[in-house]
């Protein structure tokens, strides 16, 4: 009785973990996947925008400012990040470049990657 009660266990453990597995193959391919399209900042009013995105895990909720067709700030309003917090220095490259091309910070691509799509969504408005 005691073996088949381990046995049991032990399958469901198994699965769990050919679960998790999947999980984390399957979210790596939508990172993977996920593109950052190019704003023109020239078609872009003055003004603050707001946009969100959420790549489970992260959740990123923004506003971003532009002034004579230059992004001036970005301000991470909701970073729901687990352990991305060094992903939020993306913004200070994308006001620098003026661009959402930018490298990714090594060890935050969920992060950089939700918060480079959050700015999109703001300024795609």
């Amino acid at each position: 009785m005691k073996r088949k009660i381990l046995r049991i266990i032990g399958i469901l453990f198994a699965l769990f973990i050919i679960g998790m597995v999947i999980t984390m193959l399957i979210m790596n391919k939508k990172v993977q996947n996920l593109e950052i399209g190019e704003i023109d900042l020239e078609t872009v009013a003055d003004g603050t925008y707001e946009g969100e995105y959420t790549l489970f895990p992260v959740t990123v909720v923004v506003k971003v400012t532009v002034e004579d067709h230059e992004i001036k700030n970005i301000e991470i309003i909701r970073h729901d990040n687990g352990q991305g917090e060094k992903a939020e220095a993306i913004t200070t490259k994308v006001i620098d470049e003026q661009s959402l091309q930018v490298d990714i910070i090594s060890g935050a691509t969920y992060s950089c990657k939700t918060i480079l799509k959050a700015v999109e969504n703001a300024l795609s408005k």
